[in-house]
Formats: structure tokens, sequence, C-alpha cells
């Protein structure tokens, strides 16, 4: 049996084979376009934009109904159908409060956005075989790799 810190993910190889891999992005905490010069708008507008498609998971907006053409979702447990990645935007201490609805929902991969890094909550999240990306940028590293529209 594998040991749970292989699903700790820090090789630059690992992080292209996941954006390579990754079509459903949900994303949790984006915000609306009322905040479009912020990361945890423009991001996932950018993984939009080359061909991700985007399930907006955001946690405060309660009256937001639609974030980038797409419905939003207030769980990421409620997500219809399966998801590669759940791409994360929330502050550290935030997010525990996750982490049993992210592993119901069980996704492939579990990205914390740059600046952001739970080392329990990536264990947990690696125990339930779930692989962890921890204080990345998934635009930056989508560009470095010069991976283009998905």
């Amino acid at each position: 049996m594998a040991d749970w810190r292989d699903n700790l993910v820090g090789s630059d190889a690992a992080v292209r084979e996941i954006l390579e891999d990754t079509r459903r992005v949900a994303v949790l905490g984006i915000k609306p376009e009322s905040h479009a010069g912020q990361p945890a708008h423009y991001v996932p507008r950018y993984l939009q934009e080359v061909g991700y498609e985007v399930i907006p998971v955001p946690v405060y907006y309660p009256e937001v109904t639609e974030i980038l053409g797409k419905p939003v979702v207030r769980e990421v447990s409620a997500v219809p159908g399966s998801v590669d990645m759940v791409n994360v935007f929330r502050r550290a201490r935030d997010i525990p409060q996750h982490v049993e609805d992210i592993i119901v929902k069980g996704p492939k991969v579990v990205w914390f956005q740059l600046g952001i890094r739970n080392d329990d909550a990536a264990e947990k999240l690696a125990r339930a075989g779930i692989r962890v990306v921890q204080d990345r940028c998934t635009l930056a590293d989508h560009q470095r790799f010069g991976l283009g529209g998905q």
C-alpha cells in the first residue's frame, strides 16, 4: 500500500501532469465578477478561458447565483458529476471546515493556491487518497509550463 505522503505533490513534473490531466475544476472560495481584480476571480476566469470546465463554489455572496456564466454550487459535495480538482481560495485557517465536504466529493486533486498552506488539512486529504498541491498558483504554473488551451 502506498504511503499517504506520496499524495503530497511538490515536483514540477507532478504539477504539470495534474494540469494536463485535469478537465473539471470546482473553485472553492471563488469571487464574483464584482471582484474581477482579485485572484479568486481572475485565476478561475483564466482557467475557464484556456479550456477547463470551472464550477463556482463561492463561500460568501449568497445573492450571487452565477459566476463566469455558470450556476454556483454552495458545497463541493453538491457539484454534479465527478471533479478532477478542487482549487481552493480560502485562508489556511478556514480550510479545515471544508475538508470533510471535499473528501465526500472525492476529487483527484486539491490545490491550495499561492500563499495557502495547511499541513493538517493536506494530511487528511492525502490520507483519503487525494493528491494535494499547496502554495502554488494554477495560472502561473499553467503559463510557466506553456500548456496553452486544454
